[in-house]
């Protein structure tokens, strides 16, 4: 991989608000709008977002323990390949082999889930990727390199050596089709601002009832 326009420089922002743009372009690249969206953790050289930070918990309590999550198609191709090839099987042999590399892929998975604790802890669950003693999804571990940076997770680290620059030929999705998702997100948007604000009626109706019903007991004691 080149060293300009080095993808290790991010001005991403973790945990904070996620602009409309940002969410239309990850919501392009993922087919369908992101959910626990916390952050972009890291951003192509080309500008769009390609790791996104999620919440530990989705909206409706489901434990979602992948905290950076790649949605670059292209990178997300390239990283595909290397898994056929085999990377995979071939870093897992090299850590039974090498205590260093063991050790510092242990140091990364401590690292991942002290991220993700200092958001909400989810006893019992694993970082992600397969560490600390397998490598079972260069995907996530790619990701934790991007949005941590070198030195942190060596073997995300080297399979980002190994790909192509993904950014070369231009973004993975268009500005069509970024204002396209756009759309699409504000009418899910508007959907369930409806649907929560028919929830919040229904709530006050029965509350409202409750009270009455208690005011009409208590002139009958």
């Amino acid at each position: 991989m080149t060293t300009e326009n080095s993808p290790s420089a991010s001005d991403a922002t973790p945990g904070a608000a996620v602009a409309d743009t940002d969410v239309a372009a990850i919501a392009a690249q993922l087919g369908r709008v992101p959910r626990g969206l916390r952050g972009v953790a890291h951003r192509c050289p080309c500008g769009n977002p390609d790791v996104v930070e999620t919440a530990p918990r989705l909206a409706d309590g489901t434990p979602f323990p992948t905290l950076y999550y790649l949605t670059c198609p292209k990178a997300a191709s390239l990283i595909g390949t290397l898994e056929a090839d085999g990377v995979m099987k071939e870093q897992t042999a090299r850590l039974a082999e090498d205590p260093e590399l063991a050790a510092a892929y242990r140091s990364a998975h401590e690292d991942y889930i002290a991220r993700r604790d200092a958001i909400e802890v989810l006893e019992n669950f694993p970082s992600a990727g397969g560490m600390p003693d397998r490598v079972k999804c260069l995907h996530v571990l790619v990701g934790h390199s991007l949005a941590a940076g070198p030195g942190v997770n060596p073997l995300g680290d080297e399979a980002i050596g190994m790909l192509e620059d993904w950014w070369a030929k231009g973004p993975c999705v268009s500005a069509a089709e970024v204002a396209e998702s756009a759309a699409r997100v504000a009418e899910q948007r508007a959907t369930a601002e409806d649907h929560a604000a028919v929830i919040a009626a229904k709530e006050q109706l029965a509350a409202e009832r409750a009270a009455k019903k208690r005011a009409a007991e208590e002139e009958g004691a």
